[in-house]
């Protein structure tokens, strides 16, 4: 069977991320690569007030990996995860084969570089200069 690369969002407990990331975060590759995985990109996404209670949760920590993995061993992976206890929430999506390498750089960028690209002036174009209104002229018939 053939590996896919996955993008995989989890939320992690923020309170244990807070104690100890590299212990909490350090799980997701372990486990990846116990189930014969690849971790391309495994990185922290950011912290945010979750819409509902997880758990007893109200706050999470995002993670992002991105994974190569065969499509069989997905499922025994899932399973692990939902079994820790500092992984609140994951979800897995298949990526296409011709968008994973921009996907992987865009992930290695962080968000730093991503926020220096958006406030760099010189980096966008400018605006075309917008041509002034022609006032027309309204004539009443009466």
């Amino acid at each position: 069977m053939p590996a896919n690369v996955y993008e995989g969002m989890f939320i992690l407990d923020s309170n244990r991320f807070a104690r100890d990331p590299e212990g909490v975060s350090g799980q997701i590759p372990k486990m990846i690569r116990e189930a014969g995985g690849e971790v391309l990109v495994s990185r922290l996404w950011e912290e945010r007030r979750l819409a509902y209670p997880i758990r007893g949760h109200r706050k999470g920590t995002y993670w992002l990996t991105y994974v190569r993995l065969e499509g069989g061993a997905l499922s025994a992976l899932k399973h692990r995860f939902q079994l820790s206890e500092s992984i609140l929430r994951s979800l897995f999506v298949k990526v296409d084969p011709r968008i994973v390498d921009t996907l992987v750089q865009h992930a290695l960028a962080g968000p730093a570089a991503l926020a220096a690209q958006h406030q760099a002036p010189e980096a966008r174009p400018a605006a075309p200069e917008a041509a002034p209104l022609e006032k027309e002229a309204v004539v009443e018939q009466g």
